[in-house]
């Protein structure tokens, strides 16, 4: 009788223990995002591009279109590796501040001043890191026209004073500005801080750990096929950028900056929102960063006051959260690039999106916005939302 009792016991924890199958992604929403995506690409509006949606396990991804139109055409695949533009201000520097935050080598509210000393002037005494990170520093949007003369600069001296010069627009705190200048900054104070170049930190705080096998900067320097990498924009001199970072500013910067520079596939930024989305566990149970960190990037941080919502790196609630779509609440978060990157989390559905694409390279003025958000509503679809279901905001 005990051992009828005892084996009834294990399999009754080992029935508790079985995982549920999870309900397959929605057909019906995939098969619509399929269609819109190559009505973007018929209508000329970028050549090709991957998408991922993702939920609990359950993903659909594929490729489409072509990953470059010339010297000669190349169809895409999943393997391609894009230029993820300013998706590098979220994958790359948000993530090394709050990792280094948790090293207890810098305070998010300490003044930009103690890493950077005598960046700026007297106005510039009141800008934290915290301002930098949300938009809010007062800064202009970048460089503007005193990069005319299209110099490069060989170390970060050169980066460094054209950042601090800048005039503030307005007072820190006082208004929500995109700024690239705040994110070129904070890859700076991360190489003081860490006493390392940005590659480097990234290389092995970030994507060894997450296993991104296939994401960095300056690709053709770390061994990465040129042929995996999607070409961006032809220029006036009839170079095509393929392997060099497509921003202007950070080209200037040799391609390493805390704004733009980061080239990456879709299955490895699956796997950092894999991340996020377990709070910071890997998947084998390691932590990598911490439920405090997790919340501080994806959560509002901005200054109450402000109707712009940004978390330290993550897009909340502002004009730049198409990707959210109709559905996903507005406690999901996420960032765009301008290249035809879109990158989505909802922590309520427990899914993610993701759009890379090579817009620019599809020459002439192109707009790949209206996607993104039509994309963010069918992937919330495709996981289960629906329009009663989503909770209005506290």
């Amino acid at each position: 009788m005990a051992r009828k009792l005892a084996v009834s016991l294990i399999s009754l924890a080992l029935a508790a223990c079985a995982v549920t199958p999870q309900r397959p992604l929605d057909a019906e929403p995939l098969r619509q995002g399929d269609a819109a995506i190559q009505a973007m690409i018929d209508k000329q509006q970028m050549p090709g591009g991957v998408w991922w949606i993702e939920r609990e396990g359950q993903s659909h991804h594929r490729a489409y279109g072509q990953r470059a139109l010339y010297p000669a055409p190349e169809v895409a695949d999943e393997a391609t590796i894009y230029d993820a533009a300013s998706l590098t201000k979220v994958v790359v520097t948000a993530p090394l501040v709050q990792l280094l935050r948790e090293q207890g080598k810098l305070e998010i509210d300490a003044p930009l001043q103690r890493y950077l000393p005598g960046c700026g002037n007297e106005s510039w005494r009141g800008i934290s890191l915290r301002h930098l990170l949300t938009h809010t520093a007062g800064l202009p949007p970048g460089m503007g026209a005193k990069l005319a003369n299209g110099e490069i600069w060989s170390g970060s001296n050169g980066a460094l004073s054209q950042a601090c010069s800048q005039k503030l627009r307005a007072a820190p705190g006082a208004q929500f500005v995109y700024s690239d200048i705040g994110f070129i900054l904070l890859g700076m104070v991360i190489e003081r801080v860490g006493e390392a170049p940005l590659d480097q930190q990234a290389r092995q705080l970030l994507f060894a750990p997450l296993g991104m096998a296939d994401s960095g900067y300056q690709p053709l320097r770390n061994g990465l096929a040129v042929s995996r990498i999607a070409p961006t924009e032809k220029l006036a001199d009839g170079e095509i950028l393929r392997g060099v970072v497509h921003d202007p500013t950070a080209r200037r910067m040799c391609g390493m900056a805390g704004h733009a520079g980061l080239f990456t596939t879709s299955s490895d930024l699956a796997r950092y929102a894999r991340m996020l989305l377990a709070g910071g566990l890997l998947p084998d149970g390691r932590r990598f960063l911490s439920e405090e960190s997790v919340a501080l990037l994806s959560r509002p941080q901005s200054p109450p006051e402000l109707k712009e919502k940004r978390g330290l790196g993550f897009d909340i609630d502002t004009p730049f959260s198409r990707p959210r779509g109709k559905l996903y609440p507005k406690t999901s978060f996420g960032h765009t690039g301008f290249t035809g990157c879109a990158f989505w989390l909802d922590p309520g559905s427990r899914s993610f999106t993701i759009l890379l694409a090579n817009r620019v390279h599809q020459g002439g003025p192109t707009n790949t916005l209206p996607l993104y958000e039509q994309l963010g509503t069918l992937a919330a679809q495709a996981a289960g939302l629906r329009a009663e279901a989503v909770v209005a905001p506290r």
